[in-house]
């Protein structure tokens, strides 16, 4: 009679260094030094990339072992025991230190990465005080590769974290390694340039200064900068940005420290689309219309103006419409709809909407479950985009089903009115025009059916019945499903957690008095003020009411401000506090990095205005953390951990668990199409993004 086979162990258990330590099978020796407190250095290494072992930095001595081992490719074994600091080690990372800096250009004063760079580290820790090397050092011109990428080849000691994090990482491959020996070095796929998506993500996973950024370049040094740790305003996937602040300035965006739900990943976007913010149209000064033409004024008398105004139409039963921008802060956005409807007697409100979440919800009610995080998207067996040109539109949610097929084997199946980047390592990508979808969700649901779970991620084409049609065939499946509905831009979800929609109140309560949506605002001629609060909705549009008293906050002199009657400068989402809520229901903390003269908070002017119509008691306190605490309390979904978002964490909504029965103006829901290098208003005043060669870009070109 056989014996059975003993189950593999739980845990391993080793020594390091003295000290008794355990891992689960299969992890690398760096990982779990690094858990436990105990640095091994190394150049190449990068958790959730291919190993490469060009380094030999991270070299330990292992007992029974007769040659030093790389900890970066060596996984914990059961009663090893380890070294990692020996007078042996200290010999061997010293002479790969000489060997590196046999070609590497002492030029530490003046380079960009001077404070920051692991060479520089790790030759103070183990250098020697002299080289053996007094050969002519092979030196190589710096290169441009891009209106972002510069290349300074001599000092590239090439770890090839560049490459993998292109290759691996973007899904992209714009980068990979030309000539051998000492002759090797980084290039680009267009031989002198970049054909990419301009991520950026090459210079900040590179560890010496050999990538450096056009945008932060001799301009500042790391210690002469504030830190401030926020999320990008463009797009709705929530990513965090900390940004370098010199003299209330912006001067470049990352996240090395990992602090967000988006780890190191940034986009274009994210990392260099902030220069909109010291843009030299920016509106500083509150503006009204005198003699036909928009005139400077203070804001005592802007503020003055506009309230005097309401009050006299609110008195007359004046038709009041407001419409909001998806880029405010949820306190904003409750502060605002509470404005209208207690203060103003007006349900005309609403924010220009770009995936159908509100029919999503109704179609899953009772299933709290259903709805996925971007943790999910990480850990899912499989997903199913639909309508979307992920990678273009929504880039944190497709690296992370990039990571997810790389570490996990997912699979990936698209549906699409055109090519996209993740057909490339899809199980099935099928390419049907809008409307046809469902044709092809038919011939895979077989397919589908062999899965253990699904997360499905869909665009607007996917709306009203269209959604319930969606959620009725993903049962047939007979697997655990949850949903994404894609919207536009940071605070697209927050805009309708918070109740700016005519026919909804925060937390998805049904309006007992439904107001007009945006487009019947526009086209209704018995409008007698139109208040637009960080939105555009005349760029496409003319307003029909003729006599309408239109109010504008904007951070530009753009299509709706330029008509507007009164304009006040508002701040960007880089200078205020409060919370944003992404794609997938995530709410985290905005913080505010610097301050543009003569601009004010939304949330301040409405304030202003609320008392100065004698309504601050009747509407609240206008601070952020005060509108906060009564979002947390009164809407359903917000009683979140309130610990996760005062540490900078993202804490997740769960929405109405019901019915909700409103009727969804279908027509109305169109996304903006962003690509990569475009963002609405913002993206048009942002001269990174339109500097690239790549703009504007394209959907479903791959």
């Amino acid at each position: 009679m056989s014996t059975p086979a003993a189950a593999p162990p739980t845990v391993i258990n080793f020594t390091v260094d003295g000290r008794q330590l355990s891992a689960p099978p299969g992890t690398l020796l760096i990982d779990a030094c690094k858990r436990a407190g105990i640095e091994i250095p190394s150049f190449c290494y990068v958790e959730g990339y291919s190993l490469q072992a060009a380094c030999r930095m991270c070299l330990v001595e292992v007992e029974k072992m007769p040659k030093l081992q790389t900890a970066c490719t060596l996984p914990v074994m059961e009663g090893m025991i380890v070294r990692s600091e020996t007078e042996q080690l200290t010999k061997a990372r010293k002479g790969t230190l000489e060997f590196l800096l046999t070609n590497h250009p002492l030029d530490c004063p003046v380079c960009d990465k001077g404070g920051e760079c692991e060479l520089q580290d790790m030759v103070f820790r183990y250098g020697a005080g002299e080289s053996r090397f007094t050969e002519m050092k092979n030196h190589e011109p710096e290169r441009q590769w891009s209106p972002v990428v510069f290349y300074d080849p001599a000092r590239c000691i090439l770890c090839y974290r560049c490459v993998r994090a292109c290759n691996e990482g973007m899904g992209v491959g714009a980068l990979g390694v030309t000539n051998r020996g000492v002759l090797s070095e980084i290039t680009p796929n267009g031989g002198d340039h970049l054909d990419c998506d301009e991520c950026g993500a090459c210079i900040d996973i590179c560890p010496v200064g050999a990538l450096t950024s056009n945008t932060y370049r001799y301009k500042t040094r790391p210690w002469e900068m504030q830190h401030v740790g926020t999320v990008c305003t463009h797009c709705s996937n929530g990513c965090k940005t900390t940004l370098g602040v010199r003299n209330d300035e912006i001067m470049r965006g990352n996240n090395r420290d990992r602090s967000g739900i988006n780890g190191e990943f940034l986009c274009v976007k994210g990392r260099y689309g902030f220069d909109f913010n010291a843009h030299e149209e920016r509106l500083t000064s509150p503006m009204i219309r005198i003699n036909g033409k928009l005139e400077e004024v203070s804001w005592s008398k802007a503020l003055g103006f506009v309230a005097e105004k309401f009050k006299s139409v609110s008195a007359a039963g004046g038709k009041f419409g407001v419409v909001a921008g998806t880029h405010l802060t949820n306190e904003e956005l409750f502060y605002l709809q509470k404005f209208s409807r207690a203060g103003l007697k007006s349900s005309n409100i609403d924010h220009v909407r770009s995936g159908d979440f509100v029919t999503l919800l109704d179609a899953v009610s009772g299933n709290l479950t259903s709805l996925a995080t971007a943790d999910d998207l990480y850990n899912t067996k499989a997903a199913l985009v639909i309508g979307a040109d992920l990678s273009q539109q929504h880039p944190f949610l497709a690296f992370q089903l990039r990571a997810d097929v790389r570490h996990h084997k997912a699979k990936i199946f698209t549906v699409t009115p055109g090519p996209v980047r993740e057909a490339k390592y899809s199980a099935a990508s099928v390419v049907v025009p809008e409307g046809q979808e469902f044709d092809a969700l038919n011939n895979l649901t077989e397919q589908l059916k062999g899965e253990k779970e699904l997360v499905i991620l869909f665009g607007d084409s996917i709306k009203g019945q269209r959604v319930r049609d969606l959620v009725a065939w993903a049962g047939t499946l007979g697997i655990p499903v949850k949903y994404v509905c894609l919207v536009d831009y940071s605070n697209s979800r927050g805009a309708m957690d918070m109740g700016v929609m005519p026919n909804l109140l925060p937390g998805y309560e049904a309006d007992p008095h439904p107001g007009m949506s945006v487009k019947q605002m526009v086209a209704s001629d018995s409008l007698d003020v139109l208040w637009v609060v960080g939105e555009n909705p005349l760029r496409e549009a003319k307003l029909a009411s003729k006599n309408a008293f239109v109010v504008a906050h904007s951070l530009f002199l753009d299509e709706t401000a330029s008509v507007a009657d009164v304009v006040f400068p508002s701040a960007s989402a880089y200078e205020k506090n409060g919370t944003v809520t992404n794609v997938t229901g995530q709410v985290q903390r905005l913080k505010a990095a610097v301050k543009t003269m003569g601009t004010k908070t939304d949330l301040e002017i409405l304030g202003l205005i609320a008392k100065e119509m004698g309504m601050a008691v009747e509407i609240g306190v206008w601070s952020h953390d005060v509108v906060f605490k009564e979002i947390h309390k009164s809407v359903r979904g917000y009683n979140v951990p309130l610990p996760i978002l005062i540490t900078g964490g993202a804490a997740v909504t769960n929405p109405v668990n019901g019915r909700v029965a409103v009727d969804v103006l279908v027509d109305e829901i169109r996304s903006a199409g962003d690509t990569l290098y475009t963002s609405g208003s913002l993206g048009r005043y942002s001269k990174l993004l339109t500097s690239v060669p790549e703009f504007p870009g394209a959907l479903y070109t791959r």
